[in-house]
């Protein structure tokens, strides 16, 4: 691909500052603070580089809504039919299924520069730590971290600008680019390659990572990547292209020894990864706080303009569905005033949306600034894949996999809601039910737009606070272009393999 590492992902290089973590991070510019020859010269050099990816995902960007993957996370929700707007506005066009078929939209760029800058450092993480010093452990460690992000990233941009994959076709409609090499490849650029040929590299990278993260060192802290994490992101893929036994599996061993969190725990504002129950967060410092950019100034209570005038919504039909005894009921206030409400930290004095009705607590900074640790995976969508795949398979005719999807959802609802009883749901009904739980549970988290598109459903917003004013839109069919964002006009201008009719139409 010729001009995605021109345009987007300048040459790599590190500000190698060892004991100072505001440093240890990838610059995008060229610098020569230390030369190329000794960013992997070891194994410690090598870890600086990949903490760098890990902070990536929450440093700040070129605008305010650029604040990592927080910031994708909101994009994806926003398009879907859980969240709801407060006001009419156009800065969230994307909500109104507007600015994401742009090919100028600046978020459109962001989303692909943001992604593949990831995966251009994590090719040369995994093309250069086999020569550098440092134990086997070690070795093992940083490759499987690069390779399992460069799978989870090729995964994010191929859901986002290709179509969704289908089980029972052939998949060679146009994904996204592969990049999976730090070598340039001539002057020719690269095409978009099939959605089919995406998810075999995908595939391809996290059992290779999975394999490598076998004897490997272990990770420092949840901003990093292990094996039950490689394992999970393993069983996201599998369930997207309808593996409904390795979804299942994955699941399970990825959550293997590991526990839900209380319900003290679930109230406590969904801001840090030393709960027990995340997986895989990104931590961020106090005196590391971005501020405005930060997911926690636009789905938080931080004191921002987009929390004041635009606090997040939950769709009261799905707030309806949620059992009065589940602790997740509390985390929205449906009349929007209560004094009682958990998040009831509006300022004194602000003139704001203070009031809108079902109105989010879930997510709530975690310091005097926007700070927050952002989560990315957790143990209860674990529980969640294994039982929606396992429900599939009872519906494909294994009937043992019925009562175990059964069994398993048992577990989490009833963890969320103790009067939970074990469901004698089966077939559809049961796998409905598991959606329901899904929604309430992921709520916020960044899988809506990617669970409709997957599932070939249409966006369905009518019959609850959702209007037309607020939203700009209520419904759209599955399946149209609709649901791939368009490709930067910059990528087609520059990269002569993909060109003009490498769009989306």
């Amino acid at each position: 691909m010729k001009k995605i590492n021109k345009l987007y992902i300048p040459l790599l290089v590190l500000v190698l500052t060892m004991g100072a973590c505001k440093k240890d991070y990838l610059q995008t510019n060229p610098t020569d603070a230390v030369a190329y020859k000794d960013v992997f010269a070891t194994t410690t050099n090598a870890m600086a580089a990949l903490n760098g990816i890990h902070r990536s995902l929450y440093i700040q960007y070129s605008r305010q809504e650029e604040g990592g993957q927080g910031a994708v996370n909101l994009n994806i929700d926003y398009m879907g039919d859980d969240i709801v707007n407060t006001v009419s506005t156009t800065a969230y066009g994307v909500h109104k299924w507007v600015t994401h078929r742009s090919a100028s939209n600046l978020n459109n760029s962001f989303i692909y520069t943001f992604y593949y800058r990831i995966i251009a450092n994590a090719n040369q993480i995994i093309d250069n730590i086999d020569n550098a010093e440092g134990s086997a452990a070690d070795k093992k460690a940083i490759k499987g971290e690069a390779l399992t992000y460069r799978a989870w990233a090729h995964f994010v941009l191929v859901q986002v600008f290709g179509k969704r994959y289908d089980a029972a076709g052939n998949n060679t409609q146009p994904g996204v680019p592969l990049i999976i090499t730090s070598k340039v490849e001539g002057s020719s650029g690269k095409p978009r390659a099939s959605v089919e040929e995406v998810y075999t590299q995908i595939n391809a990278d996290i059992d290779a990572a999975i394999a490598s993260f076998s004897g490997a060192t272990a990770r420092p802290n949840k901003s990093h990547f292990n094996i039950n994490v490689a394992k999970g992101i393993k069983a996201r893929i599998a369930l997207t292209q309808g593996k409904w036994a390795v979804a299942a599996q994955n699941a399970l061993e990825a959550r293997t020894g590991l526990n839900l969190m209380t319900n003290a725990e679930y109230l406590g504002g969904f801001n840090s990864y030393d709960n027990q129950e995340w997986m895989w967060g990104s931590r961020q410092q106090e005196d590391q706080t971005t501020y405005f950019y930060s997911f926690f100034a636009y789905l938080g209570t931080f004191n921002s303009t987009a929390n004041r005038t635009v606090p997040k919504r939950m769709n009261s039909v799905l707030y309806n569905q949620i059992a009065a005894t589940d602790v997740r009921k509390a985390l929205w206030d449906p009349t929007g005033n209560s004094p009682t409400f958990l998040a009831y930290n509006q300022p004194v004095g602000v003139v704001s949306n203070a009031t809108a009705s079902y109105k989010q607590g879930k997510f709530r900074n975690a310091g005097s600034t926007s700070v927050g640790d952002v989560v990315n995976m957790r143990v209860g969508e674990m529980f969640l894949i294994e039982a929606e795949a396992r429900a599939r398979l009872g519906i494909a005719g294994a009937a043992a996999e019925t009562t175990t999807a059964q069994n398993v959802l048992f577990t989490l609802a009833k963890n969320r809601n103790p009067n939970y009883v074990l469901t004698t749901n089966t077939g559809t009904a049961l796998l409905n039910e598991i959606l329901i739980q899904r929604r309430i549970e992921l709520w916020g988290e960044g899988f809506r737009f990617f669970d409709l598109k997957r599932q070939n459903l249409p966006l369905d917003r009518t019959g609850g606070n959702a209007t037309i004013a607020l939203s700009g839109v209520l419904s759209v069919p599955a399946g149209g272009p609709e649901w791939q964002w368009a490709i930067p006009q910059a990528e087609i201008d520059a990269n002569p393999a993909i060109g003009p009719g490498g769009q989306n139409p």
